[in-house]
């Protein structure tokens, strides 16, 4: 039996049919952490027992958490609850070969993520220069810097317990010569450090997206190069997400200046909540 239908299964033996369909799918499993994303409409002491069974039938997972609706703050931060194990939040995550040391409650971590990290890596070409402008604790710049032969990837984050997590698995993973990291803002790190030097901008957060594309384009080398902009967005019935999300960017690039944009792939990465969803933009572009 997968680990998907193991814990459908014991959610549905703790809480019941009507409750365990809102939230089986949303466990999720950090490392030797357990993560149940609480609906809106639950309170997490609800989980406790299904929290436990967990610890019990799972001996890998050391610890469950509840994280509450919404990510919160410039650092993007689920609000987390203890509800069995050990009360413990750091952790050692790995994916596609790679380890990740990372702290659930001070990191943004989502294994939702896991086929974006080695899609973008797989564009990377050998000799790229790429900017990652939110690079959290290093998974897109890491993964890349794995799988493909970019020249250097500069590894951007604001948040100090990212960047600390980023040079701890910077480390882990042997790719010094290659993940440079940077504690500061994107902008200004770019405007400092990064005009005119790279070939590939990252742009995995979703809410800023938008508003520092002008950075990303100041970024690029000669004013060309691949951008990939993830962004949330609103659709209402019949409509298309993807659709909505290209020409946010389209205008957007367009009002910048830029003459040339071509879109080279889209998807919808997953469902945020009713009628929202998380989709990236991969665009080629020349000033």
């Amino acid at each position: 039996m997968s680990r998907g239908k193991f814990l459908r299964k014991i959610a549905r033996e703790v809480l019941g049919d009507e409750k365990a369909r809102k939230i089986w799918g949303r466990i999720e499993i950090i490392g030797d952490i357990a993560v149940i994303r609480v609906p809106f409409d639950m309170d997490p002491e609800e989980l406790i027992p299904l929290a436990e069974k967990i610890i019990k039938e799972l001996p890998y997972v050391k610890s469950v958490w509840a994280g509450l609706p919404g990510v919160e703050g410039p650092y993007r931060l689920r609000k987390y609850v203890h509800l069995a194990g050990e009360k413990r939040s750091e952790t050692i995550y790995k994916e596609h070969g790679c380890l990740f040391k990372v702290d659930i409650t001070k990191v943004y971590v989502s294994p939702t993520l896991n086929y974006e990290h080695k899609r973008i890596a797989q564009q990377v070409k050998p000799g790229e220069i790429v900017v990652n402008m939110f690079a959290g604790a290093g998974f897109f710049s890491i993964i890349a810097a794995k799988y493909s032969k970019p020249k250097i990837v500069h590894s951007i984050d604001i948040n100090p317990y990212a960047h600390k997590y980023m040079v701890i698995n910077i480390k882990l993973n042997k790719v010094e010569d290659i993940v440079k990291p940077y504690l500061g803002d994107a902008a200004k790190i770019v405007e400092r450090q990064l005009v005119n030097t790279c070939d590939r901008v990252l742009m995995p957060y979703p809410e800023l997206a938008l508003s520092y594309l002008k950075y990303a384009l100041k970024a690029l080398r000669s004013g060309k190069g691949y951008i990939h902009v993830y962004l949330h967005i609103d659709a209402e019935k019949g409509e298309n997400p993807l659709t909505i999300g290209e020409k946010q960017l389209i205008n957007e690039l367009e009002a910048l200046g830029v003459r040339k944009i071509d879109i080279l792939n889209k998807r919808i990465v997953r469902t945020i909540g009713p009628r929202k969803y998380q989709v990236v933009i991969d665009s080629y572009v020349e000033q």
